[in-house]
């Protein structure tokens, strides 16, 4: 399949994804309080990555010739790495001690919200979305801990830009990712569209728990953490 019919197929899936994960996150990634080991690593703010800057404009509100290249100037898209599909079984994150297998399917619920996996110690992707290497966020979500202690995706906050991940695929493939951010929001303010949004022809991967403080009333994360990463070699 070529490029171009691939992502003319994949937009639809990525319009579905934005429409549900703002329900799929506010509290479906159950998570409550520990008596230990202790709260779960968060990410910190020096991951941050800069907006691109603003182009500059004339009077008419078009944009100025230095930031309006010709067609001759403009640089071919770079699609980078691409994969066909094969759903995803085990993900391994070397830098955090991660290694997980037996992936489970997550669907929608009933109320419009992405499925959690039943196991606290297994991840589940989004099965209604890209898998992990086609073009599009593909999505992969865990439980942090539960009341008896840390869960498979505990120590996702503590993942670091440049971090590899692996996902090893059905068809004896392996995705290779590259950490590019990792980023805590308000369950009540989830950037849907920053998070599930087109991804400018690149096959990327989120990594998606519950973080932040604890409501105490309803013992559930008030925040979820996302890891934003990109595939770099697929084979």
């Amino acid at each position: 399949m070529s490029i171009s019919s691939t992502l003319g197929g994949r937009r639809g899936v990525l319009a579905a994804v934005a429409t549900v994960v703002l329900l799929v996150l506010g509290g479906g990634l159950v998570a409550r309080a520990l008596t230990a080991p202790g709260p779960p690593p968060q990410p910190d703010s020096s991951q941050a990555v800069a907006a691109p800057a603003t182009p500059s404009t004339s009077a008419s509100g078009r944009p100025t010739p230095a930031t309006a290249p010709t067609a001759a100037e403009a640089p071919d898209p770079d699609f980078g790495v691409l994969m066909a599909p094969s759903a995803p079984v085990a993900l391994r994150i070397p830098s955090i001690h991660l290694a997980t297998k037996g992936l489970v399917e997550l669907g929608i619920g009933t109320r419009g919200e992405l499925e959690a996996p039943k196991d606290f110690q297994r991840a589940g992707w989004y099965a209604a979305g890209p898998t992990p290497g086609e073009f599009g966020p593909a999505v992969i979500a865990g439980h942090v801990d539960s009341t008896l202690g840390p869960a498979v995706f505990y120590h996702l906050g503590a993942l670091k830009k440049g971090a590899q991940v692996m996902v090893d695929r059905k068809d004896g493939s392996t995705a290779t990712f590259v950490v590019d951010r990792v980023a805590r929001y308000p369950k009540a303010h989830f950037p849907t569209s920053e998070v599930y949004a087109d991804t400018g022809g690149r096959a990327e991967l989120r990594l998606i728990t519950c973080g932040g403080d604890i409501d105490r009333r309803s013992g559930h994360y008030l925040d979820n953490v996302v890891a934003y990463a990109h595939l770099v070699q697929g084979a």
